[in-house]
């Protein structure tokens, strides 16, 4: 991790009211909270940190279930991994860090628990970015096949009895790696020293356990909640940024979607897969800087 971040960076645990996070914060200027998404960790944020950090206080904590972060008891409700349970960790972070209002970027399902935060803390959150997603709630009630073939993860993740902990644990590494591939635009190399992060991380079977846990939760308590609070809409202004080589650009017209859940929504494409900040970061930064200064 040395070699992914410089010095202005420091890595230490947070305790919220239900998790202990562990969490990276640099720089200087207004909060930016960013959150990763599966099967990766803060170490996402390598490249777009250095650059952000001339701008932002920058937090990035690892969501609980994930990282270094804690392995909290998994439940038959699911809700220890509901969204709302991690917007609520990412409320009491930044609370503990003196930030009462701050701008959030989320990448996969950093990005859903992202929606959650502006729903349930909307008076912390002054402007949103969600990267390459659309709602749980529009997914999982548009589902088609070619939708469960692309995401197949998502209904073999969320399999009971410690089905995919088994399969996956036979060789995390490899699945890893290759959830990586599959989702990357083609021929991408990702940064060699952070692909080691992930696969230290996600070789914890509290780790996968926990990863699965989240996707459990995204296909029951989370869409409970989602649905008591479907006529509420985001009310700050949400940044979309979706990969044209992945699968949302061509399935769904991702911000027509995000505008039947938000008051004000723009964005645009990215030309990479599924990781913008890795794969696209110069892009990333040239569509994120303004709308976060306001523009």
């Amino acid at each position: 991790m040395t070699a992914l971040f410089d010095s202005r960076f420091t890595l230490r645990d947070i305790e919220t009211r239900d998790a202990r996070l562990a969490v990276r914060t640099g720089g200087d200027g207004p909060p930016l909270l960013l959150l990763h998404g599966f099967p990766q960790t803060h170490a996402m944020w390598h490249t777009l940190a250095p650059r952000l950090a001339d701008h932002y206080t920058l937090v990035m904590p690892d969501l609980r279930g994930y990282g270094d972060s804690e392995k909290v008891p998994s439940a038959a409700d699911h809700l220890p991994h509901a969204k709302r349970s991690m917007a609520d960790d990412m409320a009491d972070l930044m609370s503990s860090l003196g930030h009462s209002q701050f701008m959030v970027v989320g990448h996969d399902r950093g990005g859903r628990v992202t929606h959650r935060l502006c729903l349930d803390h909307p008076e912390r959150v002054s402007r949103a970015c969600v990267m390459d997603i659309v709602p749980t709630h529009h997914l999982f009630t548009t589902t088609d096949q070619v939708f469960a073939t692309a995401y197949y993860h998502w209904f073999f993740l969320i399999q009971p009895d410690g089905l995919p902990e088994h399969m996956i644990g036979q060789d995390p590494g490899w699945y890893l790696q290759e959830c990586l591939r599959r989702w990357a635009a083609p021929g991408f190399g990702f940064e060699p020293a952070a692909v080691a992060e992930y696969i230290r991380c996600f070789s914890q079977p509290a780790a996968i356990h926990g990863a699965c846990e989240d996707y459990r939760a995204g296909a029951s308590i989370d869409l409970t909640h989602d649905a008591a609070s479907r006529e509420q809409r985001i009310d700050c202004p949400l940044l979309v940024l979706w990969g044209a080589q992945g699968f949302s650009h061509g399935h769904y017209d991702v911000l027509a979607v995000w505008r039947d859940y938000a008051r004000d929504a723009r964005g645009q494409s990215v030309d990479c897969g599924h990781f913008l900040p890795e794969e696209r970061p110069d892009e990333v930064l040239a569509a994120l800087l303004p709308f976060l200064r306001g523009a």
